[in-house]
This record gives C-alpha cells, sequence and structure tokens, in this order.
C-alpha cells in the first residue's frame, strides 16, 4: 500500500510549511463552525481543498514560487512581532521617547529623574523626564 502511495505521489508537489498554515487555518475554521457559527464551515472547506489541491498539484515549480511568497511574508510578519516583543520588554527598564526634530526613538533608562537627552541622529538636545 506504502508503494502505491509513494508512485501515485511522484511528480507531485507535496506537503511545504504553505499547506501546514492551510491545514491548521482550516481546523480552526471547523472548529469555530463548530463553537460560534456555521459559516466557518465553507471556509474550513475551501481551505482543505486549497490544501489539496497544491498537495498533489503536478505544477511543482508555481506551487514553489507560493511557498516562497509565502515564507516572504511570515518572515517579515515574526520579525515586526519580535521586534515589539523586545520593545515591550525594554519597558521595564527604559523609557523610549522620539526626537522632536527627526522622529528617531531614542532610549533613555528609567529612574534617573528630568534628562536632557542627545539625539545620535540629528544631535538635537529635549529634556525628557525618565
Amino acid at each position: 500500500m506504502r508503494e502505491k502511495f509513494y508512485r501515485f505521489m511522484q511528480g507531485r508537489y507535496g506537503n511545504d510549511p504553505l499547506n501546514r498554515f492551510l491545514m491548521i487555518a482550516a481546523l480552526i475554521a471547523m472548529i469555530l463552525s463548530i463553537i460560534w457559527k456555521p459559516q466557518f464551515c465553507l471556509i474550513a472547506l475551501a481551505l482543505l481543498g486549497w490544501g489539496y489541491y497544491r498537495m498533489f498539484s503536478r505544477k511543482v515549480y508555481t506551487r514553489a514560487m507560493e511557498n516562497q511568497r509565502y515564507l516572504e511574508v511570515r518572515v517579515k510578519a515574526l520579525g515586526r512581532l519580535n521586534k515589539e516583543r523586545r520593545l515591550l520588554a525594554q519597558r521595564k527598564d527604559y523609557h523610549i521617547y522620539k526626537c522632536p526634530g527627526c522622529g528617531q526613538k531614542v532610549r533613555v533608562p528609567r529612574g534617573k529623574g528630568k534628562i536632557e537627552v542627545h539625539c545620535p541622529k540629528c544631535g538635537k538636545y529635549f529634556v525628557k523626564k525618565s
């Protein structure tokens, strides 16, 4: 049985990160259709259909390009998310101000009272409470 499946899948695209994302999104949509609104069932079926179409497709190059675009978008989104996470972690120890001259973000340690901040980008000085 396993050999038949291997022969069937030869020349087909198979599974990739975009397919895994589609399957997880379909599972979430199915759960939402049970809990909340039945319309999510149609979305789940569409996602499953798209995932299986991609998996069994013989247009390997086209599917690889779709996956590449998905990975680029994912990297951008995760980069933004990680940046915000780092900023939130720094807020315990630092205040982050924007320079009134150029808009550059300047990090100042907390608990130092009123201090004069020097912008490294434009060289402007401004007073802030830390």
